[in-house]
């Protein structure tokens, strides 16, 4: 799994996920549940580069709190990865949301394969507890920002 950062600003980041042959499903292709995994790997990949050597917003604590997911067209399975575009679409005191669109790899086509968006709650699981962002992660999380995801039912 890799990684670029858009070159110009307002370019979404992207990584790139492999797919298993394990997300297959019996119809052939990717498994819708499985494409909530390509997402975690995305962000996995992602907040590594965006909070570089601050691993406190992972060690401390972010979990999911809501996913919303269009399902654009099948996706088979193949050797060449998805490339997961990705970038910040709201920020909130104590948590933010990130949007996507999981496309063909450069060099392999131009399908969109999902639109997503993820909310993402702040948590302390030393205390058990919600806690608010830090002026040091908004200045990183606002360096990725952008609209929100173009999920068909909000045109």
């Amino acid at each position: 799994m890799t990684a670029t950062t858009g070159d110009a600003p307002g370019q979404p980041y992207a990584a790139s996920v492999a797919l298993r042959w394990s997300d297959m499903d019996a119809y052939a292709h990717i498994n819708n549940v499985q494409f909530l995994r390509l997402l975690e790997d995305a962000r996995v990949i992602a907040f590594r580069d965006w909070f570089d050597q601050d691993r406190s917003l992972l060690d401390e604590g972010v979990l999911v709190s809501r996913h919303e997911i269009e399902y654009r067209r099948p996706l088979g399975f193949r050797a060449a990865p998805v490339r997961v575009e990705m970038w910040v679409s709201r920020i909130g005191g104590a948590g933010f949301d990130v949007a996507y669109v999981v496309r063909d790899p450069d060099g392999v086509g131009d399908a969109v394969y999902a639109v997503a968006e993820t909310e993402l709650a702040l948590y302390d699981f030393a205390s058990a507890r919600p806690r608010r962002m830090r002026p040091e992660e908004r200045a990183s999380l606002a360096v990725h920002l952008g609209d929100r995801a173009p999920l068909r039912r909000r045109r």
